[in-house]
């Protein structure tokens, strides 16, 4: 085993080792990849072969803290421990300990305390995901030394801080996930230029964010306005060097995340980068839904439920067209349902319940497919699904109610040439016809009086 370079023992039943891994001889020219992911290892993390440049122990039983030694693997690339049951504090040199480490995934342990604030300028990590664990205080300010961080999941831990809006200096930061923790407070617009230019995901759920949505930041989203149309790739990290079981097999370390999505949470092992997403819901968020947002033209997953959003429902999310799940139940929206809407031609999830909704809803292409539990909760709304109907005159509308919205409630010159045609026509027709009914009219009553006046002229004569 002198010429070792990736020893790969993954999806097995393996409960431990006779002798420690580190008396492995390694291999004195290339590093090692070294992947005991999803066994039954039980007891504390073993020990790597000297040269480990990508360690990999994920899915096991796992225990304990993660030792010291973890602090002189200075070639380490990637070090995957998630879904075990480690627990204790995290090591100060975490973050530092090497200059090459890329990949950090500790998610679903039982890790407490804070996270080090110890990320060296320089880093190499793409990927920091320490969701699903109990850490406590503020998230590390030495994470913007991260200049080339992807991926920062953090949610499901008591992380108690602002929304922080500094992150958005990060240049390549695609998924941010704080969902489930204590974050608090507003939003704060960006005050110069813009942050957050290549974010695509962002998860806020189950925190106690509260004020307006960020119409400013809507803008600056950029990655989210474009519709990708080219093939299909995921989100990953290659784990050089090659993590090779054969000279022409390389090994990547897939993202993965799991969120609010069509009703339910699910789960991508896999994320496709054309995935855009908006998850804000279950915090206190109040005021209208901004205009702003119709510029994310790319956007898939619109999330909103539980805050205490009002007003009405802006037409302009009709330019979403890219929009698969749209969910704005529990708010205290009123006014129709946008006709816009039913332009949404991929979407495939639809929520407005308990909310104070009125008037017909929508019909025609997807509104087709949505069940009464889209609607519930909203006493004035009528129409299919429902079984109460709407009165004759009641019919759909395109009139948009929209708090700030700047849209004309006509769309182009097209439309007042044809009214404006319409209404003359109208004007000339109900002239001349005004005119010969008010003549017929005139002469009838002057017959009348004729009439009156002569029969008036004989009753006199016979009296006399």
């Amino acid at each position: 085993m002198q010429n070792l370079s990736a020893l790969n023992l993954s999806h097995n039943l393996l409960t431990g080792f006779d002798q420690d891994p580190a008396l492995l001889p390694g291999n004195n020219g290339d590093s090692v990849t070294f992947d005991l992911s999803s066994n039954n290892l039980q007891g504390p993390l073993p020990v790597p072969p000297p040269g480990t440049a990508n360690y990999l122990a994920s899915n096991s039983s796992l225990t304990g803290e993660i030792p010291s030694w973890i602090c002189n693997l200075n070639i380490l690339e990637s070090l995957v421990l998630s879904h075990n049951n480690l627990s204790g504090l995290l090591p100060q040199c975490l973050g530092n300990f090497s200059n090459e480490l890329s990949v950090l995934d500790l998610q679903a342990n039982n890790f407490f305390g804070t996270i080090p604030n110890t990320f060296i300028k320089e880093s190499r990590l793409g990927v920091i995901d320490l969701s699903h664990n109990l850490f406590q205080g503020r998230i590390p300010r030495s994470l913007i030394n991260c200049s080339k961080l992807e991926f920062l999941g953090l949610g499901n831990n008591q992380i108690s801080d602002t929304f922080p809006s500094w992150l958005g200096t990060l240049p390549k930061l695609n998924v941010l996930i704080l969902r489930s923790n204590i974050f608090y407070g507003v939003i704060e617009e960006p005050r110069t230029g813009c942050g957050f230019s290549k974010l695509r995901i962002i998860d806020l759920s189950d925190n106690r964010f509260s004020g307006k949505l960020p119409s400013k930041s809507f803008l600056c989203w950029n990655a989210m306005k474009i519709v990708n149309t080219s093939e299909l790739r995921y989100l990953q990290d290659v784990l050089s060097p090659s993590g090779k079981l054969s000279n022409d097999i390389l090994s990547t370390y897939d993202y993965s995340l799991t969120m609010n999505s069509k009703g339910r949470m699910i789960t991508y092992n896999k994320i496709p980068d054309i995935l855009a997403g908006i998850i804000l819901s279950n915090n206190r968020f109040d005021g209208a839904i901004p205009a702003s947002i119709a510029n994310l033209k790319g956007l898939q997953v619109l999330n909103i439920q539980y805050n205490n959003l009002q007003g009405h429902i802006p037409s302009c999310l009709g330019n979403l067209t890219n929009l698969e799940s749209l969910d704005l139940s529990n708010n205290k929206f009123s006014g129709r349902i946008p006709q816009q809407l039913v332009e949404l031609t991929f979407l495939a999830f639809f929520n407005v319940s308990d909310n104070y909704l009125t008037g017909p809803i929508p019909q025609g292409n997807q509104f087709a497919t949505f069940d009464n539990t889209s609607f519930d909760g909203n006493s004035g709304l009528c129409g299919k699904p429902l079984s109460k109907g709407c009165e004759s005159g009641e019919a759909p509308t395109n009139e948009d109610h929209t708090e700030g919205s700047e849209e004309s409630l006509f769309s182009g010159a097209s439309d007042w040439k044809i009214i404006l045609t319409g209404y003359a026509g109208g004007l000339v027709a109900g002239l001349v016809l005004g005119f010969n009914f008010s003549t017929g009219i005139i002469g009838w009553i002057l017959e009348k009086l004729g009439t009156q006046q002569k029969a008036t002229r004989r009753r006199r004569r016979r009296r006399n």
